[in-house]
């Protein structure tokens, strides 16, 4: 919580003010061009990436996802984790399970596959990495299987049940996690 006048001698007491949620960008400040301001719309600051006590059983280095509470869980050592807000599968696209990083891409390109071409034809077939781009700045491919972590071109979406069944997460947020983490990576979805 941050008070306006912290000054002692002001006569008066602090009173306490709510930060305002930041204005998220689809496209990291270096790439933005006057086409993403339009993006940019406001995150509900419990999404924010912060350190959190964390009590599970996991290794330090794996990654824990709570698709009910919308988080991603880097654990770290001492009984932390980094906790990151995500975006997770839509009714009826929502998975459980234990999967590994078996790949890692910067500015992936997105074929979507034969389904969510069946149910949105109006898709492209194929899209080169950048800015615009649905997997966002960095991708981690789960397994042999189609899910990804991977970044968003529509940051207003964590914190929500929208996607295919991928885990959708700011752009400096998957880019501190694909920094932190190898492949071969363990990963629970829970």
């Amino acid at each position: 919580m941050r008070y306006p006048d912290e000054n002692p001698y002001s006569g008066s007491s602090p009173v306490p003010t709510t930060p305002l949620p930041r204005t998220r960008m689809a496209a990291l400040p270096s790439q933005a061009g006057p086409q993403d301001a339009a993006i940019g719309r406001t995150m509900d600051p419990r999404y924010e990436r912060q350190v959190v006590a964390f009590s599970g059983g996991q290794r330090p280095g794996s990654i824990v996802i709570d698709t009910n509470a919308k988080y991603l869980y880097l654990v770290q050592a001492g009984g932390r984790a980094i906790r990151y807000g995500i975006g997770v599968g839509r009714p009826g696209f929502l998975w459980h399970g234990t999967k590994t990083i078996s790949a890692k891409r910067e500015w992936p390109d997105w074929t979507p596959p034969a389904e969510m071409l069946l149910r949105r034809p109006d898709l492209p077939r194929h899209m080169e990495g950048g800015p615009a781009n649905p997997l966002g700045a960095r991708a981690m491919y789960l397994g042999s299987s189609l899910y990804r972590i991977h970044g968003t071109n529509e940051p207003h979406t964590i914190g929500q049940a929208v996607s295919s069944g991928c885990i959708r997460m700011m752009n400096e947020d998957v880019i501190d996690l694909y920094e932190r983490i190898p492949v071969g990576t363990r990963v629970e979805v829970i």
